[in-house]
Formats: structure tokens, sequence, C-alpha cells
């Protein structure tokens, strides 16, 4: 029964994997688009972490885990007769990747770090059955990427300390390789692993050259990252840049550090982590923390979301490492009937979260991209230019990448207050005045053209509009997405509980309009 259960589950993983939800644009802007856009140089925008004169991103982890599956991907497309892969193979091809490894890696780290086997299928199972596992992990985040390598870093230590007769030289090898990858993937890394590190210190102490072979692969890894990140940014090899510029977690960390540079990202209460973010990620299972015995497995994701919480922006993703953590460390409830509560609440709890933020979330965004790349603007009519402007409003920033080359000018306007909205639509539309000529009997040409505008359906500000109430302006629908739900237009203190919810759910849909003005005469 648990093997059915079990396979059952990595199916429902593997739907989510494949579905084109859009949780954050950091799972985008921060490894595919630039990766992807560097690869198969596909236009691509690059954020501050990569453009700026001291990029805080190392491109060590992203060439490693997005980077190369790219490459093997582009050799058997040419070897079968293709020359470009379409960036719709490559969006999946990555979604799969990060399937596998959450399938193979995660589940199989957990296996090792419980012993008991009653536990280890209750805990394997929890993890396999949560929303977290489903949809985060599944993503290309480099919370994600964290969360393996915080795993397997604490599975090789276990192996190392478990290991009385020999020094796991070999083991230890590759754990300073992870470490080094770890924090060259993200700052937060060593605060999952510090507690476990710390045990280390005895093992070292008796058997040296454990040491040894851990310092020697770090260092080694260490220049590996170095050169890979001088590589990636710096288009001529110098090694006086090599050796005075600071790595990338390093500045990255100075960064971080700055109340001012993440006042730029927004600010959080230090129990953010602990009273909204752990119940958002854990949500029924939190309470199973408490019951005794307490497990061992608890030590270390407490004591990372407690240094955590001392960064006053925190995100819901920055705990992706502890969860499996601390879901491998709850008791199920001693009482028959806790425990089917809880079974019925976890399922209920995981259903509805996977559902919006592994299916609706901002899920409409990629498709639309997928759309518009290949949309061709001549059969319409009038036909539009090839280096139309789209116009995006009220949705997470669409990747670039994915338009496959098209001429199409992307303007993300964010969430600007609808009146910018207007006025931006007037400048790129231009007036329907005419212009002047010498030539008697020849008529002025108009300065009109049409744009598009890609928005939430629920956007109540564009319903006089789309249905041609204001006169001079035309807008005709095109296409829609409609799993597509913007969480970011909720308007409780107006619309109300019940309000808000009929129209973000029940008006739910990502639509592009082609709009024009409308010149009499």
């Amino acid at each position: 029964m648990w093997t059915r259960i079990y396979l059952l589950l990595g199916l429902v993983r593997l739907y989510f994997a494949l579905s084109a939800s859009y949780i954050h644009p950091d799972e985008n802007f921060q490894g595919p688009e630039v990766v992807a856009g560097r690869i198969f140089s596909f236009p691509y925008h690059s954020t501050w972490e990569f453009s700026s004169n001291a990029p805080t991103r190392s491109a060590f982890p992203l060439l490693t885990v997005y980077g190369l599956p790219m490459i093997l991907l582009r050799w058997l497309w040419t070897e079968t007769g293709n020359e470009v892969v379409a960036p719709k193979i490559i969006y999946y091809a990555l979604r799969i990747v990060m399937f596998i490894l959450s399938f193979v890696l995660e589940d199989w780290a957990i296996y090792e770090l419980v012993h008991s086997p009653r536990h280890r299928r209750i805990a394997v199972i929890l993890v396999a059955s949560s929303y977290v596992t489903w949809t985060y992990q599944t993503h290309t985040f480099s919370n994600a990427v964290e969360t393996l390598a915080v795993l397997w870093s604490l599975v090789l230590i276990r192996r190392i300390l478990d290991d009385k007769r020999r020094s796991s030289v070999f083991t230890a090898a590759i754990l300073g390789f992870l470490v080094v990858f770890g924090v060259f993937n993200r700052i937060t890394f060593p605060a999952f692993i510090l507690y476990p590190g710390v045990l280390l210190v005895p093992h070292f102490i008796r058997k040296p050259f454990t040491l040894l072979s851990l310092v020697l692969s770090a260092l080694l890894a260490f220049i590996l990252a170095l050169l890979t990140d001088h590589y990636f940014y710096t288009p001529s090899f110098s090694l006086i840049s090599i050796l005075t510029l600071p790595p990338t977690p390093l500045r990255s960390l100075l960064y971080n550090l700055s109340p001012t540079n993440l006042s730029h990202h927004g600010l959080h209460p230090p129990y953010t982590h602990l009273l909204l973010n752990l119940p958002l990620l854990l949500g029924p299972a939190l309470p199973l923390l408490l019951n005794p015995p307490y497990s061992p497995h608890l030590l270390p994701p407490l004591l990372a979301t407690l240094l955590l919480s001392l960064i006053p922006h925190q995100e819901a993703r920055f705990l992706l490492p502890a969860i499996p953590l601390f879901l491998s460390g709850a008791h199920l409830p001693r009482s028959h009937r806790a425990t089917r509560v809880f079974i019925i609440a976890w399922v209920a709890f995981n259903a509805l979260l996977a559902a919006l933020m592994g299916v609706f979330h901002q899920g409409g965004i990629v498709p639309m991209q997928l759309h518009l790349s290949a949309l061709d603007p001549s059969p319409l009519t009038p036909p539009l230019a090839p280096d139309t402007t789209v116009l995006w409003w009220r949705t997470y920033s669409p990747p670039i990448w994915l338009l496959d080359g098209s001429a199409l000018q992307t303007v993300d306007l964010m969430g600007i207050p609808f009146p910018q909205l207007l006025t931006a639509i007037a400048n790129l539309t231009g007036s329907c005045g005419r212009e002047s000529t010498t030539e008697p009997g020849v008529a002025a040409a108009s300065t009109v053209q049409d744009i598009l505008v890609v928005a939430p359906r629920s956007s109540r500000e564009l319903d006089p509009y789309r249905q041609g109430e204001v006169p001079g302006w035309r807008w005709e629908e095109l296409w829609t997405a409609w799993r597509h739900l913007n969480l970011d237009d909720m308007d409780w203190g107006e619309d109300g509980v019940a309000g808000t919810l009929g129209r973000v759910v029940g008006r739910r849909g990502l639509t592009v309009w082609r709009v024009g003005r409308v010149c009499n005469g």
C-alpha cells in the first residue's frame, strides 16, 4: 500500500511540475532567463543581480543545474536535424529536470536520514504529499536547489559520523564540494548545516585526513566557482581580476546586510517566518512537531529558521530547505481518530494550496508568452507591425526569453495606477490628427498605430474599454489564458471578502487585447 501511495504521489508531483504556474519572478530571472539567453542567444532581461558592476548571483550553480541540461538538450536537438530548440521545449525540460532531482535526490535523502523503518515511511509520504514538494521544489528556484544541497550535506555528514573505522575521505571530498556549491547558490545555506557541521569537529580531531580531504575538495570547488563566475561575467581572462574581485557570495552577503538594500525588496517583522511562513508551508503538520518524542531532525531547521528570522526580509520560500526536515521529524497523533482528522486536514490543505500555487497563481503568464511568440501578425486585419509594443499590466514580469526572438517589444508596467496605464496607451497609439501636405488632393496620413495590452480579466477598470463604451477606442480580445489568478489585485476594503473572491476567482484569466484608436473622418 505504501508503495502505491508513493507512486501515485509521484504522478501528482509530475503533474504540477508540468503546470505553468508562476510562483515568483525569481524562478525565472534568477536562473533560466539569463542562462537560456546566454546559451541559445535568446533576447533576455538581465536583472540587477547580474548586470551591476559587482554581480551578486553566482553563475556556478546556475550553469551546473540549468546550463548543463540546456547544452545537452541543444546537442540532442542538433542530432535530430533541428537547428534551434524552441523555448517551450527548454522550459518544460527544466521542469522535468527539477522533478527528477526532487523525486530522486530529495526522497532518497529523507530515506537515508530517517532510521526507523516505520517512521521512515511516514516521513517519505509526508514529504511526497506536501504541496511545497509538488510546486516550489519542481520550479526553478535557487531555494529548491538549496534544499537538495542541504539534505545531501546532512546525509554525507551522517555517513561520516556513522563510519567509526575509516576516515571517509571520499565522502568528505563530496561534502566539501557540496558545501561550496551550496554557499555559491545561496548565502543562507550555512544556516541549515551549522549544527550538523559542529558535530563533525570531534570526528575531525580523531581523523584529520577527513578534514584534509574536505578542505582540499572545497578549495578546488571554490577555485572552479571563481573561474566560472569570471568566465560568465568578464569577457577577457585576467588573473588579477580573479584575485582582486570579491567572490559573488561575499558580495551577496554585503548587499543583504544593508537594511537600505533590503528595503527595496520589502521589510518584515522578525516573527514573520515563525508565525506566518511556517504555518503557510506546513499547515496541519505544524502541531505535529510538538508531539513527543522529539526528533533530532528538528534542531537544524529550527536553528536555521531562527537565524533567518534575524534578517528583515523574509519570504516563505527562504524556508524551503527546512520543510522536508521538519516533516521528517513530525510524529503522527497517537489517537486513531486524531490521525484521521489530521489526514483529512492534510489532504485538503495541500490540495487547495497546490491548486492555487501550482496551477492558477499567475498561471497565464507563461502560456501567454508562448502564444505571443507564435503570433503571426499578418493575418490580422489590419496587420500588426512585427515590432508591436506589448504592455503587461498587473502581472509578474514576463519571461522575455520565451518569446523565441520575436520582434514584439515587451514593456512591463507592473502594477502602475490605471490612469498611468491609459497615459502609456495614449502615448503609444498616437493621435488621430492629420499631417500637413503640400500636394492638393492627397489625404494626410494618420499617425495612429495599434498595440497589445496584456492584463488580468479581473481588472474592473478595463470593463468600459473592452466593452466598447469609451468613444474613440477599440479593444479587440485576441486570446485568453484562463488558468490565471492575480492575487495582487485583492481589494478587501472596497469589495469585501465575497466581492473580492467573486471578482478575482470568478473573473480569472489573463487576456491580450489589441488596442487602437478609432479615428472618424
